[in-house]
C-alpha cells in the first residue's frame, strides 16, 4: 500500500512525526532532489564505521554511501537489529514480528524507505479497528465482545472520553496537532516548550490521576484505562514513564493507524543493505552497501579508542583492529559500558551520566502458527467471531491474530507483554510460556481449542536477555529530558573538544521517540549530516539539513 492511500482521506493535512522538540522536516530532506549535500573530492572514500546494522544503521549507511563515503558496518547479532521477522521453521513466508511489529503511519521518513523498496502494508490488527474485525476485552473475569467502541458498556466510553479531554485541559491537545500538521514551526515550538519544564518531573499516571476529567471518575476507570487503554492498548506499563514521552505518542499519532509491512520488517534494512541507489557519488554504478562489503558486515565491536593521528580505531570480536575518521554507534547505550570497551575521554562526562541512566523497558512475546485462520469461524450460537484480537488483565495481556490468507497458515501473538508482564515469562522456556498464555487464554475462550490448531514450533522472545539489546526500548523516566537532549543534540559538535568529535550516536533510545522506527530514522539521518560535517562536506543551499537549523529550531535545554 503506497503512502498515498496510507493515510486517512479526511480532508486534512496528515499528522507526521514532525518535532515537537525539533520540528525540521526530515521526509522532505530525504526526498528533495537536490540530495543530502556533497563532501569534498579529497575525502571521498573515506571509511566511516557504523556501529549496529539496525534500521538506523542501515539508513546512515546507505546515504553516507550516497555522499561517496565508505561506510564499515559492524554487526554483533542478525542484521535489522529489532526490526527482526523470524520465519516459522518449514513456513513459506509466514512471520512472527519479534520486535517491531506495527508503524504508524505518521513515520513519512520510514515509510520513504519502505515505499523505495517497493514493500506492501496493510493496516495492523489493533483493538477496535476494521483491521481485527472483532475485539475481546477481558477485565476482572468479566469478557466484552466488541466490533466498535460503541459496542461496549458505557464505562469504557467514559474513560475514553476522560483520557480526550484530559489531554486537550493538559497540554491544549488540538492546537499543537494543528500545529503540527500546519508544519507551523514557531507555533509548534511555543506549546511544546511551555509543556517541558511543566511536565519533565511527572510522570504518565500523576497527569491521569490529577486530571480533571479521570479525577471526576472512579479509580476503576483509571484502571480500565491502564489495563485495556485505547489505539494500541493498556497503558499501565508506562505508568512510571515521564509524561512528556506519552504526549510524544499521541501528538504525533504514533498509538494511531498503523500498519505491518507485508512479509516481514526486516524486509526493509535488510533490502536497504542490497539497495542500488540512482545516484551515488563516487561509487561505480550499480553499488550497493552488499557488494560495498563483499556481502556480509564486519562481525561485532569489542572495542572504540583514538588513534595517535585523531582518528578513531575500531576492534571487532575476532581482535582485527582497523582505523577509521569517524564512528556511528548505533547500538542500545548501554552496551558501550557493558559489550565495547569504549575509551571514556571520547565523550563527556555529562553525556556518558545520559547514555548509562537510559532506562530500558522489558518486553515478550511468543508467537504461534496454527493450520488456518479459524478465528474467523462463527459461533453458531452467538454468530461471533470464536476468537478475537484480546486485551485482558490476565498474563497474556494483548493477543494478536495475523491473517496470511484462508489457504495458508494464520499466526497468533499469544501475549505481547512490558515491564513486570513481560518479567513473569522471562525464566520460562518457550514451551512453559505456550502453555502459561493458552491457560490463560482458556479462561476468556472455554470453548476453543487453540492447541489442537498449532502447528510448528512456538517462537518468543524476550528482549531484556539477549546480551546486545538488554531491553525492547527506552522508557524516559521524569527527570530524564536534559539526558534526552543531551544525547539528541550530541551531533551537533563543533562546540566539542576536539577529542570528543567524530564519534556520532543515532537509534531510537537517542530519539525523543524511543520504541518507533521512525526516532531511529531521523537520529541517523540527524548523524549523516553531522559526518557529512566533519568531512568538511555541506548541504546544498535549496535543502538546509537539520544541523543548519537547529540552533534556531532545535529542542530547548533545562538548566542543569
Amino acid at each position: 500500500m503506497s503512502k498515498n492511500n496510507r493515510h486517512p482521506v479526511d480532508g486534512k493535512q496528515p499528522i507526521t512525526i514532525f518535532g515537537p522538540d525539533f520540528p525540521f522536516a526530515f521526509d522532505d530532506w530525504i526526498e528533495h532532489p537536490a540530495g543530502l549535500g556533497s563532501i569534498p573530492a579529497d575525502k571521498l572514500g573515506s571509511e566511516v564505521a557504523i556501529v549496529g546494522a539496525g534500521m538506523a544503521g542501515m539508513v546512515a549507511a546507505y546515504e553516507l554511501m550516497k555522499l561517496g563515503l565508505k561506510p564499515v558496518v559492524y554487526e554483533a547479532s542478525k542484521m535489522g537489529g529489532r526490526l527482526r521477522s523470524q520465519a516459522f521453521e518449514g513456513s513459506e513466508g509466514v512471520i512472527a514480528e519479534l520486535g517491531g511489529m506495527r508503524f504508524p503511519v505518521s513515520s513519512t521518513a520510514f515509510y520513504h524507505y519502505v515505499d523505495k523498496l517497493g514493500l506492501e502494508t496493510k493496516p495492523f490488527p489493533n483493538p477496535l479497528t476494521p483491521a481485527s474485525g472483532s475485539t475481546v476485552i477481558d477485565l476482572e473475569g468479566q469478557t466484552y465482545y466488541a466490533q466498535k467502541l460503541a459496542d461496549l458498556p458505557a464505562l469504557f466510553q467514559e474513560v475514553a472520553d476522560a483520557w480526550a479531554d484530559a489531554l486537550e485541559a493538559g497540554s491544549r491537545f488540538g492546537d499543537i496537532q494543528q500545529a503540527i500538521r500546519d508544519r507551523d514551526v514557531p507555533r509548534l515550538k511555543e506549546l511544546w516548550n511551555t509543556l517541558v519544564p511543566l511536565w519533565d518531573d511527572r510522570t504518565f499516571y500523576d497527569f491521569v490521576a490529577t486530571s480533571k476529567a479521570f479525577a471526576k471518575l472512579s479509580f476503576q476507570h483509571r484502571e480500565v484505562f491502564g489495563q485495556v487503554g485505547f489505539g494500541t492498548g493498556g497503558w499501565d506499563s508506562d505508568f512510571p514513564n515521564s509524561m512528556l514521552e506519552i504526549f510524544r505518542v499521541v501528538m504525533t499519532n504514533c498509538d494511531d493507524h498503523q500498519h505491518l509491512v507485508v512479509g516481514g520488517v526486516e524486509q526493509v534494512p535488510l533490502g536497504i543493505w542490497r539497495h542500488v541507489p540512482e545516484r551515488c557519488a563516487h561509487w561505480p554504478e550499480g553499488t550497493s552497501l552488499h557488494s560495498l562489503h563483499r556481502g556480509a558486515p564486519r562481525t561485532g565491536v569489542k572495542a572504540i579508542s583514538h588513534s595517535a593521528d585523531g582518528h578513531f580505531l575500531v576492534t571487532d570480536n575476532l581482535g582485527v583492529t582497523r582505523t577509521h575518521e569517524a564512528v556511528l554507534v548505533t547500538c542500545q547505550s548501554w552496551l558501550l559500558t557493558t559489550q565495547i570497551d569504549c575509551e571514556e575521554s571520547l565523550f563527556s562526562q555529562k553525556l556518558w551520566m545520559a547514555l548509562d541512566r537510559t532506562r530500558y523497558m522489558q518486553s515478550s512475546k511468543t508467537f504461534v502458527m496454527v493450520d488456518r485462520p479459524f478465528w474467523k469461524d462463527k459461533d453458531p450460537d452467538t454468530g461471533r467471531d470464536v476468537m478475537s484480537m484480546t486485551l485482558t488483565d490476565r498474563l497474556t495481556r494483548g493477543t494478536y491474530l495475523f491473517d496470511n490468507g484462508d489457504d495458508k497458515p494464520g499466526v497468533i501473538c499469544l501475549s505481547y507483554s512490558w515491564m513486570s508482564d513481560a518479567l513473569k515469562m522471562l525464566p520460562h522456556p518457550v514451551e512453559k510460556r505456550v502453555k502459561l498464555a493458552l491457560d490463560s487464554l482458556k479462561k476468556v475462550y472455554p470453548n476453543v481449542d487453540i492447541a489442537s490448531r498449532i502447528i510448528g514450533d512456538p517462537i518468543t522472545v524476550s528482549w531484556e536477555a539477549d546480551p546486545h539489546f538488554l531491553g525492547a526500548f527506552k522508557g524516559a523516566l521524569p527527570g530524564h529530558y536534559r539526558y534526552n537532549q543531551r544525547m539528541y543534540a550530541h551531533f551537533m559538535q563543533q562546540d566539542l573538544p576536539s577529542e570528543q568529535r567524530g564519534i556520532f550516536i543515532a537509534g531510537d533510545d537517542v530519539s525523543w521517540t524511543p520504541a518507533w522506527v521512525e526516532g531511529a530514522v531521523q537520529t541517523s539521518l540527524n548523524a549523516v549530516w553531522g559526518i557529512m560535517t566533519h568531512f568538511g562536506g555541506r548541504t546544498h543551499a535549496d535543502n538546509p539539513g537539520p544541523g543548519d537549523v537547529f540552533n534556531d529550531i532545535g529542542p530547548i535545554a533545562l538548566p542543569d
